[in-house]
């Protein structure tokens, strides 16, 4: 199973893909574990459905320049980005902003 560092590892490949800036431009801001309320992992799509269960997994904030990433992930290794003003916050979790 993918630990928040592996899971970690990927997210900053993706992030470094998408903004094409070198990975050593990334920072990490923050990378916790956190259960989601469901299965959108805090970050649905309007007009899906979604597995109305518990899931943990993890939140991981990147910094890319002047671009804030909020990567939502479950503990299977699944991420994705999540756009902003569509993030929702994870169970008893702070907002991040």
């Amino acid at each position: 199973m993918p630990t928040l560092e592996t899971v970690t590892e990927s997210v900053l490949d993706d992030a470094a893909k998408r903004t094409g800036l070198e990975r050593s431009r990334l920072v990490v801001e923050s990378a916790a574990a956190v259960t989601w309320a469901d299965g959108s992992i805090g970050c649905p799509e309007p007009g899906m459905n979604y597995t109305m269960a518990l899931v943990p997994g993890y939140r991981i904030i990147v910094r890319a320049g002047e671009q804030r990433l909020d990567y939502h992930a479950s503990r299977r290794g699944h991420f994705v980005l999540c756009p902003s003003g569509q993030s929702l916050d994870p169970l008893g979790g702070a907002a991040i902003r």
